[in-house]
């Protein structure tokens, strides 16, 4: 894929926390409108590959080396300001456990309003409005009335939706879905996955989709990258990965999921 196609280039990513490096050169691409997932076990450095490209990491951990490419400009060499700009308006982060995300004390209406706000799309009677739509559109029932509740009278699963509201309320051509669907019951991750794709295709998002299950990649994605102890040993086409692993790490993450490894 040339790079002037891609929305999203990392090239040669490194992530060291002290003297031990947690992300070792990892590079990849996502087109305009595609998902890729990263798949890897707990501790593969997946989710600090995806809060390096928002210049989120919690010291000691540093960027170390390489380039994130995106819409053409380096991110690693942006100001804070800058960076600002392109979280939650260009890039969104759903996180893996709303209830830590979200303010308890702040109404989930509330939530999404600022972020519309702060990025200047609308104001605050604007706002209030769009945030019911967009409850409506991640499929939350009677949203007019939710839109004032507070996370703590919201179920898991209504929680995640709120998160998923809050990432798309500017339209950002970008999600990375951080494990969204871990903290959920079976039932649950399975609503919120095929939310997740029609969403994507409404709105033409692409998604960084960051999971340790591979079954989740195959719902999901169009190419994954398998990652191990902070490298990417294998990418590719989902179904070209799924028929023909090469790597003996995907095998084992293949052969852990109910079925798949008999297929």
């Amino acid at each position: 894929m040339p790079s002037d196609s891609s929305l999203l280039d990392v090239r040669d990513l490194s992530v060291a926390f002290g003297d031990r490096t947690v992300v070792d050169r990892v590079s990849f691409r996502i087109a305009p409108g595609e998902t890729l997932g990263v798949v890897g076990e707990s501790g593969s450095g997946k989710s600090v590959t995806a809060f390096s490209i928002l210049r989120l990491l919690q010291p000691p951990g540093q960027i170390t080396g390489g380039q994130v490419l995106f819409e053409g400009r380096n991110l690693l060499t942006l100001t804070e300001r800058e960076m600002r700009e392109v979280r939650g308006a260009k890039i969104s982060l759903i996180f893996q456990e709303p209830m830590t995300a979200l303010n308890p004390v702040m109404r989930v209406g509330d939530h999404i309003a600022e972020a519309l706000v702060v990025h200047g799309m609308a104001n605050r009677t604007d706002a209030k409005q769009r945030a019911i739509e967009l409850l409506d559109a991640v499929r939350i029932p009677d949203a007019v009335r939710r839109v004032r509740d507070y996370p703590h009278q919201l179920s898991g699963g209504m929680r995640q939706r709120v998160m998923i509201a809050i990432a798309l309320a500017c339209r950002p051509p970008l999600i990375i879905a951080d494990e969204p669907t871990t903290a959920l019951d079976v039932t649950i991750q399975a609503q919120v996955l095929e939310l997740l794709r029609d969403l994507r295709a409404r709105f033409n998002l692409s998604l960084l989709l960051i999971t340790h299950d591979f079954g989740v990649i195959a719902e999901m994605a169009d190419r994954v990258a398998v990652m191990f102890q902070g490298r990417i040993v294998e990418e590719g086409p989902v179904r070209q990965i799924l028929r023909t692993p090469q790597h003996d790490y995907t095998r084992t993450l293949l052969a852990a999921v109910p079925g798949m490894g008999a297929r």
